[in-house]
């Protein structure tokens, strides 16, 4: 049975990795949640991420450490370079990413190539930050991923999905203004994704977050998340 939430969230209910066991309070606010975030480009799933963590939640954020792998001395440069060319790193040893954008976009096998290369790497360490937040008693490690509806192995390794969800025009809008491209290009971006429709199909809870939603909006469906999860436990504005 789906759980309704205020502010326009859809329903999660407790599963994953303890849903065979009985739940009480005491084993609900001990046990780690192990949770999905995805949503397409220019969602705002970065400030959804960053509102869970005030709550105490661990993030383990994909993006970034694909970034990491492909910086200056990154594990992923030297097969990247062996792979594609030398043409593909720029002059301070870091991924020249517009290039490898443009060959990606062209040439579907160029992009399942660097898959290959970039995705066990960023494998390895998510596993790694995962082990040691909930060594240190996460209550929730947050594991953003874009590309979690394109991904069946994470979805069978996570409890449950929160899908950051806004209309395309807006995601248009938002990425073109914050990185310089144009309209062509981030539609071309958001085809390459999945769909709006794939990405709720996944979705255990969704948040909205369209041009109309305020900071505070997206403020209180987080809230209303974290109480769900049991980050935030007793009286309202008291954090566990």
């Amino acid at each position: 049975m789906r759980r309704s939430f205020p502010s326009g969230l859809q329903g999660a209910q407790h599963g994953g990795l303890h849903k065979n066991q009985p739940q009480t309070r005491e084993t609900r606010h001990m046990q780690t949640w192990h949770i999905g975030l995805t949503g397409g480009i220019g969602s705002g799933k970065g400030t959804v991420a960053e509102l869970f963590q005030q709550h105490g939640a661990s993030l383990s954020d994909a993006d970034a450490i694909s970034r990491a792998t492909t910086a200056a001395g990154g594990a992923a440069i030297t097969p990247i370079r062996e792979t594609f060319g030398e043409r593909f790193i720029q002059p301070d040893g870091t991924l020249d990413r517009n290039a490898m954008r443009e060959l990606v976009f062209a040439q579907p096998d160029a992009k399942r190539q660097l898959e290959a290369i970039v995705h066990p790497l960023v494998l390895q360490q998510i596993r790694a930050s995962a082990a040691q937040a909930v060594q240190q008693g996460a209550r929730m490690v947050l594991y953003d991923i874009p590309l979690l509806a394109e991904s069946a192995h994470w979805r069978k390794r996570l409890q449950q999905v929160i899908v950051v969800d806004c209309d395309t025009d807006t995601q248009i809008a938002r990425v073109m203004r914050r990185n310089q491209l144009t309209r062509e290009a981030v539609e071309g971006i958001i085809a390459s994704q999945a769909t709006r429709q794939q990405r709720h199909a996944i979705a255990d809870a969704v948040v909205q977050n369209g041009a109309t939603t305020t900071l505070e909006g997206l403020r209180a469906q987080v809230e209303a998340l974290a109480r769900h999860f049991h980050l935030i436990i007793g009286c309202k504005g008291n954090a566990a």
